[in-house]
């Protein structure tokens, strides 16, 4: 990175174009990748046809990623994120704000909507990862993973939860952790907005109002 020294000896540093370019590069082929993965299948997307749509030459995919599986995970991995920073869930702002709230009802309201956010990028391309990992055992294996890494986001959040002031008594960790883990899960979330319709608003005030009901202390 350049730098460019002013009269008082201060260091400036100038944007990296390179580093840039090649990060414009990568979002560009990782979003022509979940366009074509949603719609026509891992199986049957080749990293050509990412290449044309993502307006670079294959070999600059293949550079990037290596190989289609490398690259659907990055497709996954940046839909959960939002972008494609290395931060994991637990270390995003959103989650430490909302374990950060004095509260439960306060935590839970946060929690949901962070969660919201995430399955509302994540949700459709759930068929797209069973698929994929029907016909790849890698894949099939990075998503059993044991601890399942959303159980352990969900665990964390418990635990926060549950030293809060206006916890239900007799909740611990564990059963708040499976209360989160289970109504907050893209299955779930698949069957109320893809299948029934709801706005995913409408999710998210009833994930609230039951996990509030289940796991707080509410004033009449």
């Amino acid at each position: 990175m350049d730098a460019v020294k002013g009269s008082g000896q201060r260091t400036v540093k100038l944007p990296d174009k390179r580093a840039e370019r090649s990060r414009r590069t990568r979002e560009r082929i990782v979003a022509a990748a979940r366009e074509l993965f949603v719609a026509q299948g891992y199986g049957a997307t080749s990293l050509q046809e990412v290449a044309d749509h993502a307006g670079v030459a294959v070999q600059t995919v293949y550079f990037v990623f290596r190989n289609k599986r490398a690259l659907f995970k990055d497709v996954v991995d940046t839909s959960i994120a939002g972008d494609a920073e290395p931060v994991a869930t637990m270390d995003r702002p959103w989650f430490r704000a909302a374990c950060a709230e004095p509260t439960a009802v306060g935590q839970l309201r946060a929690h949901v909507q962070g969660v919201g956010g995430i399955l509302g990028r994540v949700g459709p391309i759930m068929p797209l990862i069973a698929a994929a990992a029907a016909t790849d055992p890698q894949i099939a294996a990075e998503w059993a993973a044991d601890p399942d890494p959303r159980y352990t986001v969900q665990y964390a959040a418990a635990e926060a939860l549950v030293a809060k002031p206006d916890v239900r008594p007799g909740i611990d960790a564990a059963r708040a952790a499976d209360l989160l883990y289970g109504l907050l899960s893209p299955e779930l979330y698949l069957i109320f907005v893809r299948d029934r319709g709801w706005p995913p608003g409408a999710w998210e005030e009833w994930a609230r109002a039951a996990l509030t009901a289940d796991l707080c202390i509410v004033p009449e």
